[in-house]
């Protein structure tokens, strides 16, 4: 399918895959802390980390030779996740937090909590879906089989 949504959701869809990337954004490098933090069973950790660091989102980096160990730290990819994982913990935060939000996100540059609005990189202004026409973006829609587009 050549929706950019389904694609995202291809390489970071699944349930732990979010978790891990939430805890690398934390500071998590290591798979025993990830293991720790998360209550992931070994073999589940070992094959989501190997997807992300496949898909490009994750870098692994030997820190120990005896016995082998490595370093999983977010790549350049990995840190543009950071608006998707910002949107689902606001998200959470508004819906699915019956007794508030475990934890406040701090703007460094004026000290005050913060919720992340999506804004226009041309004008500034604010973005919700009201705000917006979808127009075809051509190459990059691929016709489906029924004439739809996907």
């Amino acid at each position: 399918m050549s929706c950019s949504v389904a694609q995202c959701l291809e390489v970071v869809g699944e349930w732990w895959s979010m978790l891990i990337v939430r805890d690398a954004f934390l500071g998590v490098t290591r798979f025993d802390a990830f293991q720790e933090r998360l209550g992931i069973a070994r073999n589940v950790l070992q094959a989501r980390l190997t997807k992300l660091v496949d898909a490009g989102v994750l870098t692994k980096t030997a820190y120990s030779d005896r016995p082998l160990r490595y370093d999983y730290r977010l790549t350049d990819k990995g840190r543009d996740l950071w608006p998707v994982l910002t949107a689902m913990r606001q998200w959470g935060d508004r819906y699915a937090a019956p007794y508030g939000p475990p934890l406040q996100v701090v703007h460094n540059g004026c000290g005050h909590v913060c919720d992340v609005v999506l804004t226009c990189a041309a004008c500034g202004d604010s973005v919700g879906p009201g705000d917006v026409t979808v127009a075809d973006a051509r190459p990059g829609l691929i016709p489906l089989r029924d004439g739809a587009r996907g």
